[in-house]
This record gives structure tokens, C-alpha cells and sequence, in this order.
């Protein structure tokens, strides 16, 4: 492959083992940098041209000698509006950046959210650094963090690193490349110390702004794993709630709220799956029940984030320390009785099952 600098343009022969591919499946096999769905959109747009021209099929057959030229565009200027919005940020490259995100902050322009959001940030904070995903001068996405979530979250500048951290994703840390660890303080106490949680989700049909676990095999896979970390008890010295630290298997919306709520113990704080829980409240000390009414939010950090570097190859490794919110209510459960629980792996994991 030749790469002509001064026109962007990427020039590729297809060999005999290339012969009967689908173009998209070839170009992308041989252009690393650029993703099969943006190829596919350069095909269509008529930026790529063969044997017979501008090739606008993506699932053209490719023959042996054939020779196709690939002309990137200029990316285009990003659609959300870059904004000056501090940002903590935990580490940037030229391909990647991780963010510290405080609660509060919105990740993506939606709906409700046009402006103020952790895109706006980035497209000012990283500016002609970000190369283009899809095409267009913004950074990519590939997870996200409730709004009222803090926590850890990394973020491609380029089309390459967004391919390979979204593979890694997909892949849910089955390979052991991907780590995500989250804090959280939840009502009660769980029976089983370390545990997992296997509920189907998906959105509610009563009310589309929540998600809600699914019967049967309806909704999408989602597997979230749990220990317990530390227990609290009331003045009475009856258990209270408990500290608990969450895995991921799967990164559904709202997923470590809707499966804690579902076995029981919805996250302290939040007010759209454990409004149930005001009862709990009452039982909380007057510093407790301070430091929940001053959070305002669910008490779930997104404590730790692992990935292997998709340009370098390096496994990274970063911790979160708990924000000064929820460090200030867990002060104050403290000051009731609590119990702390060894911090072990071993042991017999349950599996709570689908319902």
C-alpha cells in the first residue's frame, strides 16, 4: 500500500488471495486506520475508485490486480460546538484521552442536553488533535457514564484508537484486556458476599426514560458481578447498608443501578430506582442522612479502568480516588457501627438467575 501524502490517498493492489472478497472487506483488511462502516461511507460518497472507475458498490467483488485508490476528505468540522468546560484529566496521548468526569456532567449531546456536555469539552480541549472518527473532527465514544455518575472514562481521538477500544469493549473483558471496577454504597446487605447478577435489560415500556430488567429472553444480556466490601449498621446496630465493589461483564445503560435494585439493594442516592428506599433513611444517623440529602445523587464512582493501549500495545492501568461527596457519606456511615468484609476473590460465587 502507498499512502500520497499530499492528496490523503491510499493506494492498494489486490492480490490472489484477495480475489472474490466483498471491497469494503478487502480495503478494510489492508487500511488499519480506518474503520469498515467509514469505508463503506467512503465507497458510497464515491471516494474510492478501481478498475472501472469510481467504485461505489461496498460489496463489489475484488479480482486479483485489481487496484483501487482510497482519497480521504478533509474531516469535517465537528456538529456540537467545542466549549471551554474545565476537565480533570487523568492521561492524554495523540490517540487517546482519559477523563476524570465529575458527577453532574453530561457525556454526549442529547436530547435535553444540547450544549454543557463532556463532547463539548473535548472537541475544545483536544482540538486539531482530533483526526476525524467517521470523518468528522470529534472524539469517540465508545462508553459512557450516567450523568450523575463520577468516575473514570477514556475516549479515541482517532479512527484507529476508537476501532480498538470499541473491539475491547465488545469484547466485555472476557480476554482479560478490559478492566472496570465501580464503587458503590447500596441499601441493605446482600446475602452472598461475592455474587452475580445475570438479568436481561432493556428499555421500560411504562416509562421510556428507565430501563428495566426483562422475563425470559426478551431485552439484551447483561452480567454485572458484585462484592461485598463493607457493611453499616444503624444506631440500633442493625445492618444498614454496605460498601460494594462492581465488575462489568456487559455495559448496559443504567445497568449497575437496575441490577441492584433488582436483587434488593438499590444504590443510595438514586432517586429513579431506589425511591422505595426512604424508609431506609429515617434509620440513617443525622450525619449520614446530611451527607446523603448533600449528595443528591446516586453514590456509584467509577472507581478503576484498564484497557490495552490500541496504538502502543501497553496495558494502562488507572484508579479514580472517591470524590469528595460520597467520601463524606461514607465518613459518616463509618461513624455508625460497620462491619469491614475481607476483600477476597476466593470463595463460591451465586449467580442470581434471570427473573
Amino acid at each position: 500500500m502507498n499512502t500520497d501524502s499530499s492528496t490523503d490517498a491510499r493506494d492498494l493492489t489486490a492480490a490472489a488471495d484477495d480475489a472474490g472478497q466483498r471491497l469494503d472487506r478487502f480495503l478494510a483488511a489492508n487500511i488499519e486506520d480506518l474503520s469498515r462502516a467509514r469505508l463503506q461511507t467512503l465507497i458510497r460518497q464515491g471516494h474510492v475508485t478501481g478498475p472501472g472507475g469510481i467504485a461505489t458498490d461496498p460489496g463489489a467483488k475484488v479480482k486479483a490486480g485489481d487496484s483501487f485508490r482510497v482519497s480521504l476528505p478533509p474531516p469535517e468540522p465537528a456538529t456540537p460546538a467545542p466549549e471551554t468546560i474545565p476537565l480533570t484529566v487523568v492521561h492524554e496521548d495523540p490517540d487517546l484521552i482519559v477523563i476524570d468526569k465529575p458527577a453532574g456532567l453530561v457525556v454526549h449531546p442529547a436530547a435535553g442536553h444540547a450544549t454543557g456536555t463532556l463532547v463539548n469539552a473535548l472537541i475544545a480541549h483536544c482540538g486539531d488533535e482530533l483526526s476525524g472518527i467517521g470523518g468528522v473532527k470529534r472524539p469517540g465514544i465508545v462508553h459512557r457514564l450516567d450523568k450523575e455518575t463520577s468516575g473514570l472514562l477514556v475516549v479515541a481521538k482517532s479512527d484507529a484508537a476508537h476501532r480498538g477500544l470499541a473491539e475491547q469493549f465488545a469484547s466485555h473483558g472476557e480476554d482479560g484486556r478490559l478492566t472496570r471496577t465501580y464503587e458503590a454504597f447500596v441499601w441493605g446487605i446482600p446475602d452472598r458476599r461475592i455474587g452475580t447478577i445475570d438479568a436481561n435489560l432493556a428499555r421500560s415500556t411504562a416509562n421510556r426514560t428507565r430501563i428495566a430488567v426483562m422475563r425470559g429472553d426478551g431485552g439484551r444480556r447483561a452480567v454485572t458481578h458484585y462484592e461485598i466490601a463493607e457493611t453499616f449498621a444503624d444506631d440500633d446496630g442493625k445492618p444498614l447498608a454496605a460498601r460494594v465493589r462492581l465488575q462489568l461483564e456487559t455495559g448496559r445503560t443504567h445497568q449497575i443501578r437496575v441490577h441492584l435494585a433488582h436483587i434488593g439493594h438499590p444504590v443510595m442516592g438514586d432517586a429513579v430506582y431506589g425511591a422505595g428506599f426512604k424508609a431506609s433513611a429515617q434509620r440513617l444517623s443525622a450525619p449520614a442522612k446530611a451527607a446523603l440529602e448533600r449528595l443528591g445523587r446516586q453514590a456509584l464512582h467509577a472507581a478503576e479502568l484498564g484497557f490495552v493501549h490500541p496504538g502502543t500495545g501497553k496495558q494502562l492501568h488507572f484508579t479514580s480516588p472517591r470524590p469528595s461527596d460520597i467520601q463524606a457519606l461514607y465518613n459518616a456511615l463509618q461513624g455508625a457501627a460497620s462491619t469491614t468484609a475481607k476483600s477476597s476473590r476466593r470463595g463460591t460465587k451465586s449467580n442470581v438467575s434471570k427473573r
